[in-house]
């Protein structure tokens, strides 16, 4: 789909494209990286709670059977769940959502290398994809979610490779 030109800023007076659908790529690696980010401080905002315990308010805040089989399990691995996995489990979650920011203000200003950064990602989560669809089953109700991610990874690393040239100039300073 061609996309309008526009000047551009800070590229000494060369034009530089608009990329709407590198535009939604950008809101969806910055809307990931601050659900990721928030994740990170509810888990880390819990390590000093009592885990079966807050679980048990969540489920009868939302009107849950704490009986029902699978919370009854869930219930049972949460309380395995040491202070120190919580602050491991936080301290990575944020690890990954910075990732996921600095991809997002990367593609804003269009650095070449978060450009390649953002295609590995993409392609090497994939396979982790596909092997997620294998293993579920179509009825599985986290199969169309794993089928979503897959697609939108296959399409962003697309998209990326085959605009490259066009998204990311080199800028060669004297």
């Amino acid at each position: 789909m061609p996309e309008a030109i526009t000047p551009g800023y800070g590229d000494g007076g060369k034009q530089k494209r608009r990329a709407p659908t590198l535009y939604v790529i950008i809101v969806l690696k910055l809307l990931k990286g601050l659900s990721l980010l928030l994740l990170a401080l509810g888990v880390y905002s819990l390590k000093d709670q009592d885990l079966p315990q807050v679980f048990g308010q969540a489920l009868s805040f939302f009107h849950f059977d704490p009986e029902n089989r699978f919370f009854a399990a869930l219930a049972d691995q949460i309380a395995t769940i040491s202070q120190a996995k919580m602050i491991w489990l936080a301290g990575g979650t944020s690890l990954y959502s910075l990732f996921s920011l600095v991809e997002g203000v990367g593609l804003i200003f269009r650095v070449t290398w978060i450009g390649w950064m953002t295609i590995g990602e993409s392609a090497f989560f994939i396979p982790i994809e596909l092997y997620e669809l294998v293993r579920r089953h179509s009825t599985d109700k986290s199969y169309i979610g794993v089928l979503i991610v897959l697609a939108l990874n296959v399409f962003i690393l697309w998209y990326l490779f085959q605009n490259r040239k066009r998204l990311f100039r080199h800028h060669h300073h004297r």
